[in-house]
């Protein structure tokens, strides 16, 4: 667990290039622990294309990843203790809100007293 104050996600130089378009151009960010963050920007200000690399689903053409002090550029997205909540929310209307929260926390085998906490 980070340290109160802590930087737990750092971006150094991020950029994002498809051919000859530039997404993304050398962002920098830090984010602490207990830090909330939401990424706002008009359409095609390199928003999703952000997130897309922040969980692994696309790789930077430039730059570092970092979470907890290590660079996570080549790590698969599957391995990343990162997430994407995408603006049309799909929760199960079926589950409350505590089920919807715990759902991705079963999945990761977090143990019940650290869910329930957690929620």
């Amino acid at each position: 667990m980070a340290q109160p104050g802590h930087v737990v996600l750092s971006v150094r130089g991020l950029t994002k290039t498809f051919g000859e378009s530039t997404a993304l151009c050398g962002v920098d960010l830090d984010v602490h622990d207990g830090e909330f963050l939401t990424i706002v920007g008009p359409s095609g200000s390199g928003k999703t294309t952000m997130i897309r690399m922040l969980v692994g689903m696309e790789s930077p053409t430039r730059g570092e990843i970092l979470l907890n002090g290590k660079v996570i550029n080549d790590v698969p997205a599957n391995e990343r203790p990162t997430c994407m909540v995408f603006q049309s929310l799909a929760l199960f209307p079926h589950r409350t809100i505590g089920q919807n929260i715990e759902f991705p926390l079963k999945i990761r085998k977090i143990a019940p007293e650290q869910r329930r906490a957690r929620i």
